[in-house]
């Protein structure tokens, strides 16, 4: 657990000193903002913050891969990554210190965004219950991005490339059900396989977060999802050792 720690630390010092990770959180942070205003914090709008919870799901599609494109793509790029995984470390360390790491700063980045909590206090009168399952909601998002972003890092030595690699598998992840179910006439469908497909989303399990509802079923999904996209990085690093 000690290393898995030091590692974690010397991750997130790493973020703090990039101005990388920089540019992302403010570019978070203003365009959170400006669908706040526009959504949530205007006159006659319910004091409640549904309808940034289910922008920010979008949103961070985009912000996540740049945050996570550097953390093994670099090592790899730069030639530490060998040094790393000759430590006396194992592969599971180094994935969930990267992961821990990555995770943390994602959480630092959305810190700001509970200013919104207070100014719907002082200008309404917010149900807190669905504020809080909100904000559950972008944390177990946020780890499965994270996640997503970590295996799509540890594909490439190219930051670019394991940032669209990342970008295209949470565009399917979080849209793949809602559109086919659109454009693929319900004809053409097998039964039960419809149901799979939008069982399968992202966004099936995340939008009852925004309304409120924490359901165990939702949680399992986000885990487990998090879990197997963290078990293959570790995969593709035990890859390495015998390249």
């Amino acid at each position: 657990m000690g290393k898995v720690l030091l590692l974690t630390r010397r991750e997130i010092s790493a973020y703090f000193v990039s101005p990388i990770a920089y540019v992302a959180m403010a570019l978070f942070l203003v365009i959170a903002g400006i669908f706040f205003a526009l959504a949530d914090f205007r006159p006659g709008a319910p004091a409640g913050m549904r309808s940034i919870f289910d922008i920010m799901m979008f949103i961070l599609i985009f912000i996540i891969p740049i945050v996570t494109m550097r953390s093994l793509s670099e090592e790899q790029r730069s030639g530490t990554i060998e040094t790393l995984l000759t430590a006396p470390v194992t592969d599971i360390q180094v994935v969930v210190a990267k992961f821990l790491g990555s995770w943390i700063f994602y959480l630092a980045m959305l810190a700001p965004t509970l200013i919104y909590v207070v100014l719907l206090a002082a200008f309404g009168n917010p149900e807190y219950g669905p504020v809080a399952s909100g904000y559950l909601g972008l944390v177990l998002l946020g780890a499965l991005y994270v996640s997503i972003g970590l295996l799509a890092s540890s594909l490439t030595e190219n930051q670019v490339i394991a940032a669209v690699t990342a970008f295209a598998i949470l565009i399917v992840l979080a849209m793949l059900g809602p559109w086919i179910a659109t454009v693929v006439p319900s004809r053409w469908w097998i039964i039960g396989v419809r149901a799979i497909v939008q069982q399968a989303t992202v966004r099936t399990h995340y939008q009852d977060f925004s309304q409120g509802v924490v359901d165990l079923v939702h949680v399992i999904y986000f885990v487990a999802l998090t879990a197997y996209a963290l078990f293959l990085t570790v995969k593709v690093l035990e890859s390495r050792r015998w390249r």
